[in-house]
């Protein structure tokens, strides 16, 4: 923060922690023991930025995740205009799928920007085969679940029950206000 800024009021937002996607494997395994399942697939949300800097990234990321065998990238556009990139492993191996969405996040990141990510999803499926996402807030540094049922409400039970299972693995998110419905995410149709 600049001399300005501390004179006039202002203040930037923190950094993205982008390091806590990590901690992810081990939420997965506590969900698994209570018989959640792994889809393999997770997702970058984020700011389209204006030209095409953003799009050159994006694709060296997909380049570089789509080297590896087993993992398909595809990009898609939500009703709000927010640009999603999906990462989806045929092996469902959690620690990959993390590191393949690290790097698309770094990726944005270390070229300016970090300031559009918005969040990143890893997909579960309930014992009943719901759609589940652990879902990581860049601008909180904190992590929610989101559990879509039917048109457009939400099963707020099993996203508590999902909070406390998680509770120890991962930052989660104490302001119940800021989990955010993230309708049509990719992987929670």
């Amino acid at each position: 923060m600049g001399f300005l800024d501390s004179i006039l009021g202002r203040s930037r937002p923190p950094e993205p922690d982008l390091d806590v996607l990590f901690a992810v494997p081990q939420a997965a395994l506590s969900l698994q023991t209570d018989g959640f399942i792994v889809t393999g697939s997770g997702s970058v949300c984020f700011r389209d930025a204006e030209g095409n800097a953003d799009d050159i990234v994006m694709a060296e990321a997909e380049k570089l995740i789509t080297s590896s065998p087993g993992s398909t990238v595809t990009r898609s556009e939500d009703r709000f205009g927010f640009h999603w990139l999906t990462v989806t492993r045929t092996d469902n191996d959690v620690s990959g799928l993390v590191t393949d969405l690290h790097a698309v996040n770094s990726s944005l990141a270390d070229a300016g920007f970090g300031h559009s990510l918005l969040c990143s999803t890893v997909s579960f499926t309930t014992p009943s085969h719901q759609p589940l996402a652990l879902v990581y807030l860049y601008k909180r540094g904190t992590f929610y679940p989101f559990a879509p049922d039917g048109d457009q409400r939400r099963d707020n039970a099993l996203e508590l029950q999902v909070r406390g299972l998680v509770g120890e693995d991962v930052p989660v998110e104490p302001d119940l206000t800021k989990w955010l419905a993230i309708w049509g995410a990719p992987g929670l149709a």
